[in-house]
């Protein structure tokens, strides 16, 4: 038993409470016996208050007449309840203003937190406060109480060392308002220091994989950028040549390798260390030990440590094992297909490396779909699942028996839309190869993925596909996630050049509804969701030039097959007064063509059909391949194609390749005219030609989104009749951007060739004006990589290689004679406006009679006219 007088002090941390700094304090002459094995008992007499605020007894939870201990968990609890309204200060105390016996009189002292005014950040740009100021959600009339200031603080370190900031401090202070005391400012003071950066990632133990290896498996912790390829090399020749037996069996390219693995390091990626990410890169690290046999190898242990304050080194400690390899692979449950044709697409031999990731991926995750679960789920398989077992371990050789559940057919049952607020639902499911009753197919939901990307209407990044498979009915429904994404597209443009103002507007609405013209309601801002496409545009030059154009397209007519109607039309009149003489020349285009995709070789391949009509109209323009006249164009145009790529805007994978041919009658042929000596009005009244175009592209994925384009064209336009001679419209014009102009008016075909001006490749007249060729071919590589796929403005950056040329005359051609450029680039992707490149281009082989026509070139494209 203890006996204190005057002032007796329970402190409530000794009871486990330690959240605020708050106190039971007895006052006055009388004496407490207090036994915490025994605690004493009062009865409440009394409750009042001091400080600036009072609050609810309700909220206090006592009331006169309650019995309370001393000590005891009454008064904790209380405080614990007016702490947790958050609308108090820290220094919340409970008093005993007066004991008669044991009837106890208490008094609360409550003081109003502060509400927040205003806040005011220092040390910070507006960017971060943008993206960290929703989490931290502070607001005028906030209380303000330590808690807050403490998320605030945390929220904005977090942040920055998520950047990579581990220095990063936050300082925040009041300042009370001189008007209403009550309210006060936040001074949020953020020092964020230098970004810390991993100087070094030490692999330790490892005897038989190299670091190198082991450390680029690592994808989210990076060292920093580093260019030394000289440091300490002549330690490294000394090295080499007193240790000659060490090395001599081994490969260059590893040497080399081993030298400039720690001198040389090229990141994409920012150099930081993250906790979370870095236990995420140790796995990755243990898994590329599987992938390589190693299936025993684990992490004894890590360390982190700071060399100073802006960077860190990392060490890792392996243990290695033993390697393994495969023995015997076994299968059981299989009926549907033998073991020997399972084993083959496998891909998996006895006495191969023990690679558990290869084994999961030919089983279940082949990304070309050559894998054991896509030839079950190609059949309708759906419930099917192979599970390996490891059953022996001998020596270094281990024994798989793959477990095998086939299940029954899945069929469809039913097929949903949802995130479609603007195309119809019927456009999409016209594109599904999912349709219900059909049986169960990965391949067809992979293909009606790649369908609805070719739209160009929704976001490739969040198109998703959810199965909801019921096994006891064998059935399975498909529900296809969709994000829309702007497609319709503005071109304007005003400016002045060549003497002359110009100015254009342009307008492509891609997912149009012609149905919907007339309903009011439709008109937001346009009818659209019916996936049709109509483009209308006008050109007009001071000069005296006009365009204007229409065209529209109908992928599904009459609604049933992918049978496309496009129609098109433009008119382009040129007007100049010389003196007294007047000149003109009208051009008028018409075109009607069908196109189809065939189900023959595969259903990639697509067919169309076209009827163009040109008609030239001249009267004494002298810049016309005719002085005056009227010429007439009659063409069909058959095109061949195949397009297997996944998306429109940015494909990783796939190919694309197209051969057309355009044929004009063969008038001269058979209308017994003599054309030797004919004059150009009456040679070319009606055009002839015959012209074969052959394109191929192919996309390969190298790494994550790092894509490798490979592109090849070519070309021939030829004549029925050499009396007649080359056709002067629809020639081949090499080099340059491949952006066409008002001064072409002859059908010319502009190929890109970047690195040399445009159309500076080719036949020349004699003097600067090209004249085009008849064959042309261009080889391009292009490697890709994308800053952001956000479907409101994808950006990528791209190098290339590129080589071409283009020829009069067919006898010259000569396939290994071609001009060559390399350099790099930008396209940015605006729904609103198509996609745009900047490139440069250095262009190596000078072009005879044509100075500055290459080396250092800047390309402006639009739209895919470098390709």
């Amino acid at each position: 038993m203890q006996k204190i007088k005057a002032i007796l002090i329970i402190i409530l941390v000794g009871f486990g409470y330690c959240r605020v700094h708050a106190q039971v304090v007895l006052q006055g002459g009388n004496t407490i016996k207090m036994d915490y094995m025994n605690p004493q008992t009062y009865e409440i007499g009394g409750i009042t208050f001091s400080g600036t605020v009072e609050c609810d007894l309700r909220t206090l939870g006592l009331k006169v007449g309650d019995k309370i201990q001393i000590p005891g968990e009454q008064l904790r609890k209380a405080i614990d309840r007016l702490s947790a309204l958050g609308i108090f200060t820290d220094n919340v105390q409970i008093s005993a203003s007066k004991i008669v016996g044991n009837t106890l009189f208490l008094d609360i002292y409550l003081e109003e937190a502060p509400r927040l005014k205003s806040f005011i950040y220092k040390g910070v740009k507006k960017a971060d406060i943008d993206d960290f100021e929703k989490k931290i959600n502070l607001s005028r009339g906030k209380v303000i109480n330590e808690n807050v200031k403490t998320v605030v603080a945390n929220v904005i370190e977090n942040f920055y060392r998520d950047k990579g900031f581990y220095n990063a401090k936050v300082n925040i202070t009041e300042i009370k308002d001189t008007l209403n005391p009550r309210f006060i400012t936040l001074n949020i003071n953020v020092e964020k220091g230098k970004r810390v950066r991993v100087n070094g990632i030490n692999v330790l133990g490892n005897q038989q994989v190299d670091a190198t290896k082991l450390r680029s498996a690592m994808k989210e912790t990076k060292t920093r950028f580093l260019f030394q390829p000289l440091e300490k090399w002549d330690t490294a020749a000394s090295n080499f040549i007193k240790h000659y037996d060490k090395y001599k069996d081994k490969d260059f390219g590893q040497l080399m390798l081993a030298y400039f693995s720690d001198r040389v390091r090229v990141r994409f990626k920012k150099s930081k260390y993250d906790p979370i990410q870095f236990e995420t890169d140790k796995d990755a690290l243990l898994k590329k030990y599987n992938e390589l046999g190693f299936r025993d190898a684990y992490i004894v242990d890590d360390s982190v440590y700071m060399l100073d304050d802006n960077s860190l080194q990392i060490d890792i400690h392996v243990d290695e094992g033993q390697k393994y390899y495969f023995r015997n692979i076994s299968w059981v449950g299989n009926t549907k297909y033998d073991s020997e044709l399972l084993g083959r697409i496998l891909q998996i031999n006895k006495g191969d490396v023990y690679n558990t990731a290869l084994l999961e991926k030919n089983l279940n995750m082949s990304q070309d779909n050559i894998d054991v679960s896509s030839l079950y789920l190609d059949d309708g398989y759906l419930f099917f699942y192979a599970v390996p077992v490891e059953t022996a371990i001998v020596g270094d050789s281990v024994d798989i028996e793959i477990r095998i559940r086939e299940g029954s057919q899945a069929k469809i049952s039913k097929v949903s839309i949802s995130g479609n607020t603007r195309t119809g639902d019927e456009v999409i499911l016209r594109e599904l190869a999912t349709l219900p009753g059909r049986k169960f197919s990965r391949s067809d939901i992979i293909r009606s993925q790649r369908q609805l990307l070719q739209l160009g209407f929704f976001n490739q990044e969040k198109l998703n596909v959810i199965p909801k498979p019921n096994e006891q009915t064998g059935t399975v429904d498909l529900e296809y996630v969709v994000e829309e994404a702007p497609s319709d597209q503005l071109n304007l443009s005003l400016g002045w050049g060549s003497g002359m103002f110009y100015g254009s507007v342009g307008i492509t609405f891609n997912n149009f509804a012609m149905r919907k013209f007339f309903k009011k309601e439709a008109w937001a801002p346009v009818p659209s969701g019916d996936g049709q496409k109509l483009s209308l545009g006008i050109q007009i030059y001071t000069s005296g030039y006009q365009q204007y154009s229409l065209s529209f397209t109908e992928p599904w007519l009459g609604g049933k097959k992918p049978l496309a109607l496009s129609v098109g039309g433009s008119f382009a009149l040129v007007n100049s007064t010389s003196g007294t003489t007047k000149s003109k020349l009208n051009i008028t285009t018409v075109s009607v063509g069908l196109s189809n995709r065939l189900k023959l070789p595969d259903d990639y391949f697509y067919m169309s059909n076209t009827i163009l009509y040109q008609r030239y109209q001249v009267e004494n323009y002298g810049y016309f391949v005719l002085d005056s006249g009227v010429a007439h164009g009659i063409s069909y145009l058959f095109s061949l194609g195949r397009n297997s790529t996944d998306a429109m805007i940015y494909p990783r994978t796939g190919s694309e390749f197209s051969l057309s041919v355009q044929l004009t009658p063969p008038y001269s042929l058979f209308n017994g005219k003599n054309y030797s000596d004919m004059p150009d009005y009456e040679r070319y009244k009606f055009l002839e030609y015959h012209k074969w175009k052959f394109n191929v592209s192919q996309f390969v994925n190298i790494y994550e989104n790092l894509v490798l384009n490979v592109r090849a064209k070519f070309g021939y336009l030829g004549m029925y009749n050499r009396k007649v001679g080359l056709s002067p419209f629809e020639r081949f014009y090499l080099g340059g951007s491949g952006l066409t102009s008002t001064s072409i008016l002859d059908s010319r075909d502009i190929i890109s060739m970047r690195g040399y001006s445009d159309q500076s490749i080719g036949p020349y007249d004699g003097g600067s004006d090209a004249v085009g060729g008849s064959v042309f071919q261009k080889l391009t590589f292009e490697l890709r990589y994308p800053v952001t796929l956000n479907p409101s403005a994808t950006v990528y950056l791209l190098s290339f290689l590129e080589a071409g040329n283009c020829w009069g005359d067919i006898k010259d051609y000569r396939p290994f004679d071609m001009y060559r450029a390399a350099g790099v680039g930008i396209r940015v992707y605006l729904p609103m406006f198509g996609l745009l490149g900047l490139d440069w281009g250095y262009g190596f082989d000078d072009i005879p009679g044509q100075e500055g026509k290459n080396k250092s070139q800047f390309h402006f494209s639009i739209g895919q006219s470098i390709e």
